[in-house]
């Protein structure tokens, strides 16, 4: 195998042989190296489709994939715990994110495996949250410390994705129970809406490095995230109360517009880019490195797993 260190983030790992076989054998060396650079890129290894992506992770991270649950993305599964990336139009972008850290526990290992490359663009680029936590304003970082951050969502039965797939479940007592364990407030609004809201975290400790990091959804569902035009329709239909998807400081307060531009210009300043190629297996920290997508052209097939779940403390 080639072992490259010119890439920080992924940490690019070149072989022929079969991955498992490979990751069975060097298995420490890159969970040193996913510690330490945030991704791991495996290139031109022998993956063995989607039977042996799940292999992988099982390999890698010693335990089964894991389930997709509180979605708030549409997916489509492909087999088993292995599905899509998320189904949004390709001229869409998706901003960088760090997978569910608007829940009370979440993934500490994402897998991404291509299974066809995009014609153009189409890229999932990364961005190291450690070096975002070093370059917000430290006015900033400090009232998010202090004040916590809030997701609110509204679930409007045909618009966005419908409490029962969000949940998993069409009783809504179940939805109650599992919002309760999980220190989220559930309104029904009527029979087939559900808004909930959530008090989170901004900042985290990395779980193996102690080191402090941006960890939360704040920037990534806020309306103003959002490209301008669909911003601008979605708040002709919705209050603000009332979108699908929107975030506020943690006592209820607006987040001002100028500290979410701030936000988004320290994620994409600490963005990174490469392009997939066939059967590539990218091997994310989600809490070292947040991703999102490019638009892209042509037939774009990314499969996505996630495991070693996480349980934090819920903020008072």
């Amino acid at each position: 195998m080639t072992d490259s260190s010119a890439v920080p983030l992924p940490h690019v790992v070149e072989g022929d042989g079969d991955v498992q076989d490979f990751l069975v054998r060097h298995r420490e060396e890159v969970r040193r190296r996913l510690t330490r650079h945030g991704a791991v890129l495996l290139r031109g290894f022998a993956v063995g489709g989607v039977d042996g992506f799940d292999g992988v992770v099982r390999a890698l991270s010693g335990t089964p994939p894991l389930a997709y649950t509180e979605r708030s993305s549409p997916r489509s599964t492909i087999k088993g715990q292995v599905y899509t990336s998320t189904d949004y139009p390709p001229d869409e972008e998706i901003f960088l994110h760090n997978e569910n850290s608007y829940q009370a526990s979440w993934p500490l290992t994402l897998y991404f495996y291509c299974l066809q490359p995009p014609l153009t663009q189409g890229a999932t680029p990364l961005a190291d949250i450690r070096q975002v936590y070093a370059e917000l304003d430290p006015d900033v970082r400090d009232e998010f410390a202090m004040r916590g951050w809030q997701v609110v969502r509204n679930f409007h039965g045909d618009f966005g994705v419908p409490w029962q797939q969000a949940f998993g479940t069409d009783d809504q007592d179940a939805v109650a129970g599992y919002c309760a364990e999980r220190g989220i407030r559930a309104q029904w609004r009527d029979r087939n809406w559900l808004r909930t809201s959530a008090l989170r975290a901004a900042i985290h400790l990395h779980p193996v490095t102690g080191r402090p990091v941006w960890f939360n959804h704040a920037t990534f569902f806020n309306v103003r995230t959002l490209d301008p035009e669909v911003r601008q329709g979605l708040l002709e239909i919705f209050d603000p109360q009332d979108l699908p998807t929107n975030t506020f400081f943690g006592d209820g307060g607006v987040i001002p517009d100028d500290v979410l531009d701030h936000l988004q210009a320290c994620y994409r300043a600490a963005s990174v880019r490469f392009d997939w190629q066939q059967d590539d297996v990218l091997v994310v920290d989600n809490m070292s490195a947040a991703h999102g997508r490019e638009p892209f052209t042509g037939p774009r097939k990314i499969a996505v797993a996630m495991a070693e779940l996480s349980h934090q403390p819920i903020p008072a």
